[in-house]
């Protein structure tokens, strides 16, 4: 699966048709909830039938294409059904019970509701929301693909406009020759990795750089009235640069992934929870700011792309283990240095990493491990992560 995003562009009446469309969306996914939540035994199959109750119960929900309404009640049972999923994993803490939304920022149309142009840079929404005619302006051509593959399309709103994303099914494997080469790469705070061969990729922190103008329009916002119209301009104004910041590291995730995952046969990572580690509250700002899950997600997705084999390892122990003897030594997190009474003098993160990649190298196989071969262990990961694959 392939996703391409075009900024849509239209009118300001078509722009509140969409806004519409967003509201009833939500409508329907809340009381989807509520009619879970008061009758019990309720599955998938019960919440699109009563979609289409509410279609009829609603005007304005009956306005919406029937697709979309379908995609929402199937919204609200994948709440449902992670949260059944961790209760019945006994995940600890909070088990993800499912909550009304208070904003919803897309609706989903599967393959009606919608008209592409000929030269497919128009698409028509032909439900009677109103949205009409929007103009689409992108890198990618969909000309490269028929309709019928088209299995999804989404209006996305974010804090710049209004995008339109098409979910397509279509191969986007590709072969490449072996590189001989093995790699295990240790992700820090002061460097965003260090691999087991010593090299280092400084880290960006983009949150850290843009914090203070952040502030600045965050400042803004709180002098405004409630309510009103500048409120909502500065809110806008905030928003966009929080949109800056997050395609900014996502974009570099991306990058150095692409570049690790050609480079390498095998790249080993530690299978870190993020979750738990942010529950420090003197990290946890830097630690998001890193991005380490964004830049797992695109190894994975790059290695079932080009074929090549991620392993992610227990983290325990990389970095206090002597990755030359093999003995224990003991280390606070402020020590950089890695000295062990073998002679071995290394830097703390290149010693966990050679750890790691030892660590893949003997375990390739386990569940951590992402591998393209069908016949052989591993889970597969997903192969749908967002625009700009190639």
């Amino acid at each position: 699966m392939i996703i391409l995003e075009f900024k849509a562009y239209g009118k300001r009446n078509q722009y509140l048709a969409i806004d519409e469309a967003l509201r009833t969306v939500k409508f329907i996914r809340n009381s989807c909830i509520r009619y879970w939540m008061d009758n019990k035994g309720v599955n998938k199959f019960d919440l699109n039938k009563y979609s289409k109750i509410l279609a009829k119960q609603f005007p304005f929900a009956n306005q919406l294409n029937s697709t979309a309404r379908q995609s929402s009640a199937e919204r609200a049972w994948s709440s449902i059904a992670r949260f059944y999923e961790n209760c019945q994993k006994k995940v600890p803490g909070k088990k993800g019970f499912p909550k009304f939304q208070k904003h919803c920022r897309s609706v989903e149309y599967k393959q009606s509701g919608w008209k592409l142009s000929p030269d497919k840079k128009w698409i028509v929404f032909s439900d009677k929301k109103g949205i009409g005619k929007l103009k689409l302006k992108g890198t990618w051509d969909l000309w490269r693909f028929d309709k019928k593959q088209i299995k999804r399309v989404r209006i996305v709103r974010r804090a710049d406009g209004y995008y339109v994303q098409f979910c397509i099914q279509a191969d986007n494997n590709e072969q490449l020759k072996p590189a001989d080469a093995t790699i295990g790469l240790d992700v820090g705070l002061k460097d965003f990795y260090t691999d087991s061969k010593g090299n280092t990729e400084p880290n960006p922190r983009f949150y850290r750089t843009g914090e203070k103008r952040l502030k600045f329009y965050q400042r803004r916002v709180s002098r405004k009235k409630k309510g009103s119209a500048n409120r909502r301009k500065a809110i806008n104004r905030l928003g966009r640069t929080h949109l800056k910041i997050s395609r900014r590291r996502e974009e570099h995730a991306k990058r150095l992934a692409r570049c690790v995952i050609r480079s390498n046969d095998l790249v080993a990572y530690e299978d870190l929870r993020i979750k738990n580690l942010v529950k420090n509250h003197c990290l946890a700002k830097s630690i998001n700011d890193a991005g380490w899950y964004q830049f797992r997600k695109w190894l994975e997705h790059f290695g079932d792309k080009f074929g090549r084999v991620t392993v992610a390892v227990n983290p325990a122990y990389t970095s206090q283990n002597c990755s030359n003897c093999g003995e224990v030594v003991k280390k606070s997190l402020s020590t950089r240095t890695h000295i062990c009474k073998c002679g071995c003098q290394l830097d703390r993160d290149h010693n966990a990493a050679i750890n790691i990649l030892e660590r893949a190298l003997s375990t390739v196989g386990h569940t951590g491990t992402r591998i393209i071969d069908p016949n052989a262990c591993g889970e597969e990961t997903s192969t749908v992560l967002g625009s700009g694959l190639e």
